[in-house]
């Protein structure tokens, strides 16, 4: 994983970003083992408590589980992580019109999405 952290929002957030989209854009595939949480932190250079954390919150997404005893794997079904990417791509997209709407082209989403 890619651990590059931005001052524009939390560490944490950012954590939950990265192994979110590292799941939903196929970089760690389905099924997979993630690495133990201090394994993660030290290579993150975060504390083991903001991983723990950030990790319990993608679970909570359903695109990770936890096998008790063994550790925290990528979900096998690809409708969660079909779910999951598509809402993300759609946050995108939002973000994007808005920001076209503030420079003044809010006709733009009607013209995209014909509505």
């Amino acid at each position: 994983m890619a651990w590059s952290f931005t001052n524009d929002k939390p560490i944490f957030q950012q954590l939950v970003d990265i192994i979110t989209m590292d799941i939903i854009s196929g970089k760690i595939k389905s099924g997979e083992k993630l690495k133990a949480v201090r394994e993660l932190a030290i290579e993150a250079g975060v504390n083991p408590n903001t991983m723990q954390r950030a990790l319990a919150t993608v679970e909570e997404s359903g695109i990770i589980f936890t096998k008790r005893g063994d550790g925290r794997y990528v979900s096998e079904d690809p409708d969660v992580i079909l779910k999951l990417r598509n809402k993300y791509v759609e946050d995108k997209v939002d973000l994007f019109l808005e920001s076209l709407k503030s420079l003044g082209l809010s006709a733009v989403k009607q013209i995209i999405f014909k509505e």
